[in-house]
């Protein structure tokens, strides 16, 4: 059998090694790049930039330093101190932490509107008050999160005790047509006593009397009144956050009390 002419080898290297050659070109100036770049030297970074430049073209108008223009075009200044740019990152020049005065300004410029807000708010709950006539049996407090109707815990309930007294219903039914004025708004409900130790059957602390009377503020409103349960909570912090001083009989009455919370549409969010 005749055998088969083979046929003649292509000339020069094989195309292979022209890939290879050019991958091997750019991881070396890849490592290049980080090693000067890891010594943080603002000399040595400009004249690889600038070697870069004259092969690639990459900066613009012939630059070859750091702060002669963009770099590659993205928008991003340039700056011409790099060292003293990532020693010194995020302080000013006194060498101390640098705050953003844009946000701080931002940060006080949405306190104020929620404020304002609260006092719209407080303004027309005011008004609702006095056509009910109860500006003596509550306490109207504003904050920029929201508008308090503070009640004496007296007025309320009992000594010890957490059944809403029949006399204060009509007090809360005309309070409850102002929660229904601010449907969506969350609502809630805090009960506080005084530091006089409490431990019975039912109430083992203070903390647990003040969360009975403010659930059952809650459920008369949601229950009888029609309040929405949705935006309606309702929580208890016994002694620990007195408004006067637990040391006079007067004190110990002003912190035994039930807040209702309405929040404004920025805390409601």
């Amino acid at each position: 059998m005749a055998r088969k002419k083979q046929e003649d080898a292509p000339k020069g290297s094989p195309a292979w090694m022209s890939t290879f050659s050019d991958l091997m070109n750019l991881l070396l100036c890849f490592f290049v790049l980080l090693f000067s770049m890891s010594t943080v030297d603002a000399e040595k970074f400009q004249q690889v930039m600038a070697s870069i430049q004259s092969s690639f073209s990459i900066l613009p108008s012939g630059g070859s330093a750091l702060d002669d223009g963009v770099l590659i075009s993205s928008g991003v200044s340039q700056l011409s101190e790099l060292s003293q740019f990532y020693t010194s990152m995020g302080m000013n020049t006194d060498g101390e932490t640098d705050t953003n005065d844009k946000d701080t300004e931002a940060h006080e410029q949405v306190e104020a509107e929620k404020l304002k807000e609260s006092e719209a708010m407080a303004e027309y709950i005011e008004q609702q008050l006095e056509n009910y006539n109860l500006t003596d049996e509550v306490e109207l407090i504003t904050t920029s999160s929201y508008v308090s109707l503070n009640m004496n815990g007296g007025i309320l309930f009992d000594s010890g005790k957490d059944e809403l007294r029949p006399e204060v219903l009509e007090i809360l039914d005309s309070i409850s047509l102002i929660l229904l004025d601010y449907d969506g708004y969350v609502i809630e409900v805090v009960g506080h006593t005084d530091n006089v130790p409490i431990h019975s059957a039912k109430f083992p602390d203070n903390t647990m009397l003040s969360m009975c009377r403010a659930y059952s503020v809650y459920k008369y409103f949601v229950d009888v009144c029609g309040v929405d349960p949705v935006y309606m909570k309702s929580s208890g912090r016994g002694e620990n956050v007195p408004v006067a001083d637990n040391s006079t009989a007067e004190g110990r009455a002003q912190n035994r009390r039930v807040e209702i919370k309405i929040y404004n549409s920025f805390t409601t969010n």
